[in-house]
């Protein structure tokens, strides 16, 4: 990509999109690292999973523990906060003051929760990301470390190719990787049929296979995501490596049918923004709206 910045940045913006897509797959690997799933050895998932760390901008530990508290309290509403998106029940927004209901619209806008997001947690946020270190502290010096030497790599190559080069090459990259990321992670649970259940009603496996989507995508798609659009099973599973999830859809073919979101089907939950627990789905501000409406209005025939 700096090679071709001399016969015109659009060439680089070009080779910038299946770039992005080798860094979605190296943080795919990292994350089955983080799931001690890519090797048998443990010692061998954390060495690659740290390396790559340097390259998807993601502290390996931080990550792993983040994640590991993702699967253990997916779908749980009394467990929400931690490797999530912030998901409220229709009831607590209706009774948030109407500051705190414009800063959740705001945080649910697509342009910022797919647009904006994506780049600051990649690039801001997992330098410091205060919220699991409150509660574990042991973790910072992995998060630092991983930072200086994220910042020695930054460093060096700016020193050899130069600075300007470097950010014109590496932020398309960045952005696109970190916004497809986090559309992959988005889509996986938050579609119209998912599940969540308060705690003493919330269980695992039920949590995984309906609160998890099957991201059916073309192949070419598959394999830059390693499968993970299979997210249903990996819930269930997470020891199962990107490279045997396809197999699982082969031999329990019902798989393939259960919460299957296409491409075009995906951008239709972008709207869907609130958890209505006497519907038992995910819900947009529009259809809230018109539900809360008709509710008044029979309420005052009775």
């Amino acid at each position: 990509m700096a090679l071709t910045l001399e016969y015109g940045y659009w060439i680089a913006l070009l080779l910038a999109v299946p770039a992005a897509g080798l860094v979605v797959r190296l943080f795919m690997i990292q994350h089955d690292c983080g799931h001690y799933s890519f090797f048998r050895s443990r010692w061998a998932n954390d060495l690659v999973g740290r390396a790559i760390g340097l390259l998807t901008l993601t502290p390996h530990t931080y990550w792993r523990d983040a994640h590991s508290i993702h699967h253990a309290t997916s779908g749980n509403l009394d467990a929400r906060g931690i490797g999530d998106v912030t998901t409220l029940t229709v009831a607590e927004y209706a009774a948030l003051p109407w500051w705190r209901r414009l800063a959740y619209r705001f945080y649910r806008n697509p342009v910022v929760l797919i647009g904006i997001a994506p780049t600051y947690i990649f690039v801001f946020k997992f330098r410091l990301p205060v919220d699991l270190l409150r509660r574990r502290w042991r973790l910072l010096p992995d998060v630092l470390l991983s930072n200086l030497l994220s910042a020695v790599i930054v460093v060096t190559i700016g020193l050899f190719v130069g600075f300007g080069t470097f950010a014109m090459v590496q932020v398309p990259i960045t952005v696109l990787s970190a916004t497809i990321g986090v559309w992959l992670f988005y889509v996986q649970h938050q579609f119209e049929e998912t599940h969540w259940a308060k705690e003493g009603a919330w269980d695992f496996h039920t949590a995984a296979l309906e609160g998890s989507s099957y991201f059916h995508m073309p192949a070419v798609l598959r394999w830059f995501t390693a499968n993970i659009g299979a997210h249903h099973v990996h819930h269930l599973c997470s020891r199962i490596p990107n490279y045997r999830l396809a197999d699982c859809l082969r031999r329990y073919p019902e798989l393939r049918q259960m919460n299957r979101v296409t491409l075009w089907q995906s951008v239709k939950c972008l709207p869907l923004t609130l958890w209505d627990e006497e519907q038992g789905r995910l819900v947009s501000f529009r259809a809230m709206k018109r539900r809360l409406s008709a509710l008044g209005d029979s309420e005052k025939r009775a």
